[in-house]
């Protein structure tokens, strides 16, 4: 007997049966979070995303370079891996322009320099696609320009978020984004903080797989300034 008719046969004695399709009609409306404006909307993207220990910045941009610079002196980073393929790739290197903090990209194969990703790279700068208010999220796509080893790999993961592309929930960012027209890409990457685990003895522990640090710098749209967003407003 081959393996395929034993397990047939196993299925067949247990009197196994397709599971039914789940009826999901209506059950999105019934149970999809709304606010009433931006700003409120923004207010709980914010706490959830602070709430698993993600730094945000306000900013605009025109001040998100400087912002970025800052941050990442006052972390002490030694480099930075940019997509330096992209018009916001090009802007990170010119603000890390007479730091200590040397600018790094992906102009070599992979296989060529992996050791010194995993080991010496400190940090990585992406763009984002949207967020996602209800959970706290950022969505990533991976193309060639942003690899997704660029926001996984490296401790810190540094990204740019057009804060006026936000969704309210998950299956509002897939069909605003047309991912089913327009085809998946390589990966779609949802981060809703740091990198993170319990499984050792139930102790939470931060970067245990990918970075232990999330900065992302939040440029808002024209009609809302940092101090709209502040708790008391």
């Amino acid at each position: 007997m081959s393996a395929r008719e034993n397990i047939l046969n196993k299925l067949k004695k247990a009197d196994a049966y397709p599971m039914m399709e789940p009826n999901t009609d209506g059950y999105y409306a019934q149970h999809e979070m709304t606010w009433p404006d931006d700003i409120s909307r923004l207010k709980h993207w914010a706490a959830a995303m602070r709430g698993v220990k993600t730094e945000i910045f306000w900013v605009t941009e025109e001040t998100w370079p400087q912002v970025m610079r800052q941050v990442a002196q006052q972390k002490g980073l030694k480099n930075m891996l940019l997509p330096l393929d992209t018009p916001h790739g090009q802007k990170a290197k010119q603000a890390l322009a007479d730091t200590a903090i040397a600018p790094l990209g992906f102009d070599r194969v992979i296989d060529e320099w992996k050791d010194e990703l995993f080991a010496e790279v400190e940090a990585g700068f992406t763009a984002s696609q949207c967020g996602i208010a209800r959970t706290g999220t950022i969505m990533l796509f991976s193309n060639p320009e942003e690899p997704r080893s660029l926001s996984l790999v490296p401790p810190v993961h540094f990204c740019l978020f057009d804060a006026g592309k936000m969704y309210n929930e998950f299956h509002h960012a897939v069909a605003g984004e047309k991912l089913l027209e327009n085809g998946m890409p390589t990966n779609v990457i949802l981060i809703s903080g740091p990198s993170k685990t319990a499984d050792i003895q139930l102790t939470l522990a931060y970067g245990a797989h990918g970075p232990r640090d999330l900065v992302v710098l939040a440029v808002l749209p024209p009609h809302i300034t940092p101090a709209d967003l502040e708790e008391n407003a």
